[in-house]
């Protein structure tokens, strides 16, 4: 089947590529009219086939970005803001949650629409890149405030920006004396990668350090040309850290997540976060419990290089911030502290003395 040249962003792309059949359009329709989709040519061409020529069912790539029917039931624990964006916002496209760091939102357009996404309400071409007199208002306000270390850009996607719009924005936070880091959160380097070019990624270069900040949840998202793209900013000086969301029927078994982790750290990217689902509305069915995820990240920390398993995170609901949630390892008991090795075998901390 011959991949499409151009993202895949309405119910009838999804019908005529293949990737959706006809036949599921009437259950879908809700979902969409509701969910914006996009699905670039990359990630519908990683998607495997069954002999039919139809998306295998259960695949990993397509279970992210293909809509389903189940994205019309949302349960009454879940929420339009789940992460309380809205609360810590004091001027349109910046979030100051932190002492120490601010998130600027330069744009609300992705390359692609992950089905789970937590700002799956906001993210979309109908909210508008930042304008000039919005962002010169941002950047006064991380001037004025000498406490702020690093700024992020997140969105959306601030890759998905030209590489002229990047080196004005970078060129801007340069400016500022008392910011260090620059991060960008995106997934472009594994969707879109051919959108990572000398260009791009020289406008990310400045007088302090910049991290890319990959998403990415299965090893099937890293095709050759993904890490191309990645390798090309890691050459360029450029650290890149993952983060990973843990997604039921995706990557919610140990052997999968440390596939990814060890592919990760193959190719000189440090796996940073592992997220639990957040309560996004009409993601119930991409949802693990925490106890499952602790479970998953024991196993991982059991197997795994001690550079590759990455924290397991939640961030509470109503805006309180992001927390560990991975397993414990100290324990209380009657004579003192007991401490759990890898195999999960108890020791008393300090030792009983000998003899």
């Amino acid at each position: 089947m011959t991949i499409q040249r151009q993202t895949l962003r309405t119910l009838d792309d999804l019908i005529a590529s293949g990737a959706v059949d006809a036949a599921q359009g009437e259950a879908l329709r809700p979902v969409v009219e509701r969910f914006q989709v996009a699905v670039t040519p990359a990630m519908l061409g990683l998607m495997a086939r069954d002999e039919s020529g139809a998306v295998a069912q259960g695949d990993a790539v397509a279970a992210q970005f293909l809509p389903d029917p189940r994205e019309a039931m949302v349960a009454p624990e879940e929420l339009a803001d789940p992460i309380g964006d809205e609360a810590p916002r004091p001027l349109p496209g910046l979030i100051h949650r932190y002492a120490d760091r601010v998130l600027v939102q330069p744009t609300h357009v992705c390359a692609v629409s992950c089905r789970f996404c937590f700002r799956r309400e906001t993210v979309g071409p109908a909210n508008g890149p930042l304008g000039e007199d919005q962002l010169r208002a941002i950047f006064a306000y991380i001037a004025q405030r000498p406490q702020i270390f690093e700024v992020i850009l997140s969105g959306g996607d601030p890759l998905v920006l030209s590489p002229r719009r990047l080196r004005a924005m970078v060129d801007a936070i340069a400016a500022i004396e008392h910011v260090k880091v620059i991060r960008l959160h995106t997934r472009v380097p594994a969707v879109d990668p051919a959108r990572v070019t000398p260009e791009l990624v020289l406008a990310l270069k400045w007088r302090g350090a910049s991290y890319v900040v990959l998403h990415v949840n299965h090893a099937q998202e890293l095709s050759p040309a993904a890490l191309d793209a990645c390798a090309l900013l890691v050459d360029a000086g450029i650290p890149m850290l993952s983060q990973s969301v843990l997604l039921k029927g995706v990557n919610d078994d140990a052997v999968t997540l440390e596939a990814l982790f060890r592919t990760l750290v193959a190719h000189r990217i440090k796996p940073y976060y592992l997220h639990h689902g957040d309560l996004a509305q009409g993601t119930g069915h991409f949802r693990t419990s925490l106890a499952h995820g602790q479970a998953l990240m024991r196993a991982s920390r059991r197997n795994l290089t001690g550079i590759a398993p990455p924290p397991y995170v939640l961030d509470i609901p109503g805006g309180h911030g992001k927390v560990p949630v991975g397993p414990a390892y100290v324990h209380d008991c009657a004579h003192g502290l007991e401490i759990e090795d890898p195999r999960g075998i108890r020791h008393s901390y300090p030792p009983k003395p000998q003899g």
